[in-house]
């Protein structure tokens, strides 16, 4: 059986530039855009609903961003698990 890429890996592409750009990107650049988008809301709105809201968007792109290769692994262990049969041939009470 041929072996299908469904999605191009952006992840082995950046880890081919090298893994200071990805570091960069993920641990410097993100943080900086979070920053100046919360910046640029709340001067041009001059309210502090948006504000607020801009804030809370920009925490979560942040949380989700620093979390990045927390989230591979798990994704890799469950794609691991599908591709192995899942471990046992017996169907537990939540999975069906």
């Amino acid at each position: 059986m041929q072996s299908v890429t469904l999605a191009a890996d952006w992840i082995t592409i950046g880890n081919g530039l090298g893994a200071d750009l990805k570091t960069l990107i993920f641990k410097v650049g993100i943080p900086v855009l979070c920053g100046v988008f919360i910046l640029a809301v709340g001067f041009k709105t001059r309210a502090p609903g948006p504000t607020i809201m801009a804030a809370i968007f920009a925490g979560i792109m942040l949380g989700l961003s620093l979390s990045i290769n927390t989230t591979a692994q798990v994704t890799s262990d469950t794609v691991n698990q599908y591709n192995n049969g899942g471990g046992s041939s017996a169907v537990l009470q939540g999975d069906r």
